[in-house]
């Protein structure tokens, strides 16, 4: 057993009701864990203190990852809509649903930092043309970007323009670095595939480099600890990277992982894989979003 994990850690399997899960994000007011099955077009929540898992929404138009904002509210990626949108309490509006007068692709996954910008990643998975994960349709713009949403003005630019399929991101405990994972291995012939992490300067991003490269299958989502630990999805595992990319700790999953957060007190690591929501209980404690 590892000390990043509770003494007599197991994983539990908690629920078995999707066809891609995605997207986990623990909702502090009611005490319950929010995922998406893309693929399935459903939401769902589970319910820590009864256990049990219920279908939040039907028909949500393949919404994909999620955060929490500074309000409680629930900011999420659209694949159907092509946009970021904000749930509270059940009403959903637009954060912000285009760039340069062309839609996005088909954000993916988000994160609100300290001074409210919300960044997101925007890859074309909804936009394939088998219809899985959204909608059939073409870019927009030449590429697959990192977007920045200022809190103040509500428009969105470009802060990573140079990876092939942006996917999970996560920014560190002070915010001075976003990691950010490539997918585009797995689709892309001769792409690499990587968690890249970059200098963060306001908002703007920099220095761009290869931080780890996550096998078998690649990292696609992750959330990082108080300690500046990285927590990433894989093929066959969550694997654990300390700050300076060193493998900490594999936990196998007996199914794809697609993502993880942190939830409950913040030692409960909550994760998404293929049909399943799994949980295990860490020492490890989520990384807060800084006062500024």
């Amino acid at each position: 057993m590892s000390e990043l994990l509770a003494p007599g850690a197991a994983l539990e399997h908690l629920a078995a009701v999707s066809i891609w899960a995605e997207g986990p994000a623990w909702i502090a007011e009611s005490e319950r864990l929010r995922w998406s099955d893309v693929v399935g077009n459903r939401i769902f929540e589970f319910d820590a203190a009864s256990g049990e898992a219920s279908v939040y929404r039907e028909g949500a138009e393949f919404v994909n990852g999620r955060t929490i904002d500074a309000d409680g509210a629930v900011v999420q990626c659209s694949h159907g809509r092509r946009r970021v949108e904000r749930d509270t309490h059940g009403v959903v509006a637009p954060v912000v649903e285009g760039w340069a007068g062309g839609r996005f692709n088909s954000p993916n996954d988000v994160v609100e930092a300290s001074d409210g910008a919300v960044w997101f990643t925007d890859p074309p998975y909804g936009i394939d043309p088998s219809g899985r994960e959204g909608h059939p349709g073409t870019s927009d713009y030449d590429g697959c970007y990192v977007f920045r949403v200022d809190r103040a003005s509500g428009v969105a630019e470009p802060v990573v323009t140079d990876m092939v399929h942006p996917n999970g991101l996560a920014f560190s405990p002070d915010e001075s670095l976003l990691y950010v994972a490539d997918t585009g291995n797995l689709q892309v012939e001769g792409a690499i595939g990587a968690i890249r992490v970059y200098q963060v300067d306001g908002a703007r991003c920099h220095s761009g480099r290869e931080f780890a490269r996550v096998r078998p299958g690649a990292a696609d989502g992750f959330r990082v600890d108080t300690e500046g630990r990285l927590w990433s999805s894989s093929q066959d595992s969550v694997q654990v990277f300390s700050p300076d990319a060193e493998l900490l700790l594999r936990i196998p999953v007996p199914e794809t992982v697609s993502n993880l957060c942190f939830g409950g007190d913040g030692h409960d690591l909550y994760i998404t894989a293929t049909t399943g929501l799994y949980r295990i209980r860490t020492t490890a404690l989520a990384a807060r979003r800084p006062t500024r």
